[in-house]
């Protein structure tokens, strides 16, 4: 302990021994406690609860899937208040999170370790992940959340098939956890008989692997239109009929804006700042350079055939945008090469019209993700200097930047998803619907009360939303639980909240110590 608050916890403590021996004759005068009436369940019946969902569902947590996690997961939280002895969940091996396929992590880095805060900012947990893939516990489980789960996924009978990871079109998750190679994620939730369900984020993952792979084309988005298991209408909607034939009641989620998340708007699109002690050393002495050589000609050029503000030149005392590649411009390659060759002679020219053909500096209009934060700065691989430093001499690639298209495409299959997903809730009397949505978007602009704690989607600093920039805080999981018990209170008439049976915000955490593994 500093010192100076050692002596200061000192003074007010002989405060407090002063006061008390002054005033320990005198009764406080404070309000009486409030009585609370009894939780009231109004015949609901949550002896078999079973949620069914993807990465939320699961506790999915700081880019990870861990023990502590899984215990702090909002359908783990809602059975507690539900009063459920058990409530069963496949159960990880350690806290550090990841997984290994046959005894060895993922060459490609993928289904690692869990992220924890160093200080600084998010950063990878050491150590090795200890729970395999294929030595899972099948199931099935009272808690069905699979991380990556897409809505036709809860019909597919080879998601949990060992022999379809080599094809990508398997689950390792659910692979884990599946009761056969052939069962469902539906037909394990119905093989339970639930008295009464939840079904949430189904759809986020479906426009989520889009806005991950910044649009790129290789992770489309699922269509409105199609036959369940293929279209998202149709497939939600066979869902909650299938959920709810046997008379079990339960509430859905509706799909949030998820590029209101951290993971989309942390990096701003103006990085290169000369203030900023991250890039700001490395990248002022370079600026004049950068200017002459390549930020001014392709700025002669571009102004030259109409486009006077793509490339503008950088500024060593004020935060410039970063440099990236829009699918959407206007290929100027050639004009580039036309332009260049003079001076550096037809290869070099061509090359330059190649890279920079369709580039521009990035606008307030677009999102950077958040994975993009470890490749600014560092050298492409293959490309020659000076033309090699990514987001400075060299574009972001496509798979880093959600251009204002793909916003827009993002935006309207989410519309259109919560279109269908209030109808379906509106013509099922036994169907509860929580506003996700609304919810986020409240927490991105002016913050969610949560008791005593305002939550926002600020990374690190937010409280709501956990160190990968999409999966929430074991505290957001629990107001998650309670924004779940205020929508069954007010179709079922409960008194969850009335009667306080609801999860209290200071017995859940933001962040998991490096050392809990």
């Amino acid at each position: 302990m500093h010192t100076k608050y050692k002596y200061l916890l000192i003074l007010l403590l002989s405060f407090g021994f002063i006061a008390c021996e002054i005033d320990d004759t005198i009764e406080p005068n404070l309000p009486p406690e409030a009585v609370l009436p009894p939780l009231n369940t109004n015949g609901l019946d949550f002896s078999n609860y079973v949620a069914l969902g993807a990465s939320f569902t699961g506790g999915f947590t700081d880019g990870a899937l861990f023990i502590a996690g899984q215990q702090n997961s909002f359908p783990y939280i809602l059975s507690q208040q539900f009063g459920n002895a058990t409530f069963t969940q496949p159960l990880m091996n350690d806290n550090i999170g990841g997984l290994l396929f046959n005894g060895a992590p993922m060459a490609d880095g993928s289904f690692g370790p869990r992220f924890f805060f160093d200080g600084a900012g998010p950063a990878t947990l050491p150590g090795t992940p200890t729970t395999e893939v294929f030595a899972g516990t099948p199931g099935p489980y009272n808690n069905m959340g699979v991380p990556g789960a897409k809505s036709f996924h809860l019909l597919f009978d080879g998601y949990g098939n060992p022999a379809n990871l080599a094809t990508a079109t398997a689950n390792p998750y659910f692979v884990r956890m599946a009761s056969s190679p052939t069962a469902t994620m539906l037909g394990d939730a119905m093989a339970q008989n639930p008295s009464f369900f939840t079904l949430s984020e189904i759809g986020g993952n479906d426009v989520l692997g889009y806005a991950l792979s910044g649009g790129d084309g290789t992770n489309p988005i699922t269509p409105s239109a199609g036959p369940p298991g293929v279209g998202f209408d149709q497939t939600f909607g066979f869902i909650v009929a299938t959920l709810t034939s046997g008379g079990a009641r339960g509430v859905v989620t509706n799909v949030p804006y998820i590029t209101d998340l951290p993971n989309f708007t942390a990096i701003p699109y103006d990085f290169l700042d000369p203030d900023d002690p991250r890039i700001g050393p490395a990248l002022v002495p370079q600026i004049d350079a950068l200017n002459q050589q390549l930020y001014g000609p392709l700025d002669n050029i571009f102004t030259a055939f109409g486009e006077p503000d793509r490339i503008n030149l950088l500024s060593p005392t004020s935060a410039n945008p970063l440099l990236i590649h829009d699918e959407d411009a206007i290929d100027r390659s050639a004009e580039i090469t036309a332009a260049l060759t003079p001076q550096l002679g037809a290869q070099t020219a061509a090359a330059f019209g190649a890279i920079f053909g369709k580039a521009r500096q990035a606008t307030a209009n677009d999102l950077i993700l958040l994975a993009s934060a470890t490749i600014i700065g560092t050298e492409a691989a293959g490309v020659p200097a000076p033309v090699n430093v990514n987001g400075i001499s060299f574009p972001l690639p496509d798979n880093l930047v959600l251009l204002p298209s793909e916003q827009d495409e993002i935006r309207d299959a989410t519309d259109a998803y919560n279109l269908t997903i209030g109808a379906v809730a509106d013509g099922n009397p036994n169907v509860a619907l929580v506003d996700l949505n609304a919810i986020l978007t409240e927490a991105s602009t002016t913050g969610v009360m949560f008791d005593d704690f305002t939550l926002t989607t600020s990374l690190v600093t937010g409280g709501l939303v956990s160190l990968d920039g999409i999966h929430l805080t074991a505290k957001g999981y629990a107001l998650m639980a309670n924004k779940f018990l205020e929508a069954i209170d007010d179709e079922f008439g409960t008194n969850f909240i009335e009667s306080g049976t609801t999860a209290k915000a200071v017995n859940y955490p933001t962040n998991y110590s490096p050392t809990l593994q």
